[in-house]
């Protein structure tokens, strides 16, 4: 049995998230507090060269104060659908557009806390972009072999979920070495 709602309150409103606390009856009747961010969805994609090099982006998350190299990656905007989000969050982070996007999968990025649903694609047959990038973003772009990137994973120089999670399911279309 699920548990129930028994009161809302909202903490925060933000341009990314709001915060909110809710009372809830567990299934025992007993009550507990969940609190719970509340995020409009995400995507992220796999970006593939002819050469098969993956174009990842470095940039410094101010949550963790250091730099990490990760997949290109984007908020949805109000009203945006996944695909059109995927295709404007290339070409600002990377300068290139895809004429191949695939869907290669998605997943809630911390479902004890957060409503975050991150939608996961695979892009390929680059072309060059003329679309700027976000004015509050200082990103690096690197391009590495696949098949490094891959190992990056598994020596931890490449580790949030979603990179992780969409290098590793690419590899599973694209096939890998590693």
């Amino acid at each position: 049995m699920p548990e129930s709602t028994i009161a809302s309150r909202r903490i925060y409103d933000g341009r990314i998230l709001n915060l909110r606390v809710d009372t809830v009856e567990l299934p025992d009747g007993k009550t507990s507090t969940r609190e719970i961010v509340e995020h409009r969805g995400a995507v992220a994609l796999v970006v593939l060269d002819a050469e098969r090099n993956v174009l990842l982006v470095r940039q410094y998350r101010k949550p963790l104060e250091r730099y990490m190299l990760e997949i290109p990656a984007g908020t949805l905007e109000r009203g945006e659908e996944p695909d059109k989000c995927a295709e404007r969050e290339m070409q600002e982070e990377t300068g290139f557009a895809a004429r191949s996007f695939e869907r290669i999968g998605g997943f809630f990025s911390a479902p004890g806390f957060c409503t975050e649903y991150l939608y996961l694609y695979l892009a390929t047959d680059l072309t060059p972009s003329s679309l700027d990038g976000d004015e509050d973003e200082s990103i690096e772009l690197v391009r590495m072999p696949f098949d490094q990137a891959l190992a990056l994973i598994d020596n931890g120089e490449i580790c949030d979920s979603k990179s992780v999670a969409g290098l590793l399911l690419a590899a599973r279309r694209v096939g890998s070495s590693v």
